[in-house]
């Protein structure tokens, strides 16, 4: 068979204000830039596993104007996606089954919304893709697809986990790659709509295959930016600080996203900083404590931490890596007094880069059901908005219009060339400090 595997793979902000707000910041443009160039690693994975007799062939579809251009001659086409893409996801779907061609969507949004994705191709993977992809694919050839495949009734750890087929991508693309060490995460926040919605339990690849993930990539780009796609990369610390002693070897640049735990552990900061890391992203998701009480449904653990943030950020960064902080505006907690709180606590923390979003019920979250009880979800099944820079519900303490301004007129100050510039000049002069510092003593 030849096989199309597709990645809807641009998410941009339906507020059309905030989309011509991003393409004069430079802030902003470079994280779109990031996301934006980020290849599908769950399709990847899938190719990886797939028999040699069938043919494959991945693509990239950043713009539903794109889709009169697509190649046609495929015998099957799989689609991932998010909620934002849904939508075009499912018409370009329809143009492949109007040609005869059999069509599978996957994902996270499908998953959690498999009824309505069924409506719209042929069969709907729910879960995981390893489990059930060849299984899939065998159907296909004996032309006995189903509507639903599920990975949730199926015992799939990642120490079974293909090899990515990164021969695929052309590097020249891309500023970075993914590789991923484990998937889900100890924390379950409310709003998550990460891997935990296709994984129900937390499980770590063996240290090993990471490498050869690593590897195989060199094979492809000599000097690669890895990004580690996991949902909270350092749960287990013990694992990173031997699996960062092989990494050393490996002579990449790469960035992760974790919580702010890293920063209790010296000996794996150095190793982090040795081994090529870059940045780490973390969810502060509020600089005040009535926006962290409560988004987390197991144990606060959030909340219990904002007095050390600002420590945090210096300590991670005197180890010469740069934090990404992300804060979520609209929380049940914040009112319009939380734009200028999110600005002082970036000036006075010193970090390098921010990532504001909105607070967005995603469907599957427990976040999205209490805001569908409380009848405070916008407009249903709105999923087009569920970018994370457009608003989607009713915030609690301050208007939409209040929310949809204080974020624009923030993300104009923080995003700006000038207070981006003086992020960045600072960093480096805290860097220069403490190195002269480290020298005299």
């Amino acid at each position: 068979m030849r096989i199309g595997l597709i990645a809807m793979s641009g998410v941009r902000a339906y507020n059309k204000e905030l989309t011509e707000l991003g393409l004069t910041l430079p802030g902003f443009v470079e994280r779109n830039k990031i996301i934006a160039s980020l290849p599908s690693l769950g399709l990847l994975t899938l190719a990886g596993m797939t028999p040699e007799k069938h043919e494959i062939e991945y693509i990239e579809v950043p713009d539903i104007r794109n889709l009169e251009n697509l190649p046609n001659s495929f015998d099957v086409v799989a689609i991932s996606t998010y909620s934002a893409q849904i939508y075009e996801a499912y018409e370009l779907a329809g143009r492949y089954r109007k040609n005869g061609i059999k069509t599978a969507i996957g994902g996270p949004h499908v998953t959690c919304q498999p009824e309505e994705a069924k409506e719209h191709c042929d069969s709907v993977i729910m879960g995981e893709g390893e489990p059930v992809w060849l299984e899939f694919l065998e159907d296909c050839e004996k032309d006995r697809l189903r509507p639903f495949y599920t990975s949730f009734d199926k015992n799939f750890t990642l120490e079974d986990a293909p090899m990515p087929r990164f021969s695929l991508l052309n590097p020249d693309k891309y500023n970075r790659l993914t590789v991923q060490t484990s998937r889900g995460c100890p924390h379950k926040c409310e709003f998550c709509a990460a891997s935990i919605l296709i994984s129900k339990k937390y499980k770590q690849k063996p240290a090993n295959k990471v490498i050869k993930e690593i590897q195989e990539i060199k094979k492809i780009w000599k000097k690669p930016f890895i990004e580690f796609a996991d949902d909270n990369t350092f749960v287990n610390k013990q694992y990173w600080i031997e699996l960062l002693k092989e990494l050393r070897k490996e002579e990449i640049h790469w960035f992760t996203e974790t919580d702010i735990s890293v920063a209790e552990n010296d000996t794996l900061l150095n190793l982090m900083r040795e081994s090529g890391c870059q940045q780490v992203l973390i969810g502060f998701e509020s600089p005040i404590r009535n926006g962290l009480d409560g988004i987390e449904l197991l144990n606060n653990w959030k909340a219990k931490q904002l007095d050390t943030y600002k420590n945090v950020v210096k300590k991670i960064q005197s180890h010469g890596i740069t934090v990404n902080g992300c804060f979520i505006l609209g929380l049940d907690g914040h009112d319009v007094g939380i734009f200028d709180k999110v600005w002082d606590f970036v000036r006075e923390s010193g970090l390098y880069e921010i990532q504001i979003t909105v607070m967005t019920p995603f469907p599957g979250t427990p976040l999205y059901q209490r805001l569908t009880d409380e009848k405070r979800v916008l407009k249903k099944e709105d999923w087009a908005k569920c970018t994370l820079f457009d608003v989607n519900f009713q915030p609690k303490n301050m208007s939409i219009r209040e929310l949809e301004t204080g974020f624009r007129d923030l993300a104009g100050k923080l995003y700006s060339a000038e207070f981006t510039q003086t992020r960045r000049s600072h960093y480096k002069h805290q860097l220069r400090q403490l190195l002269d510092k480290g020298t005299n003593n």
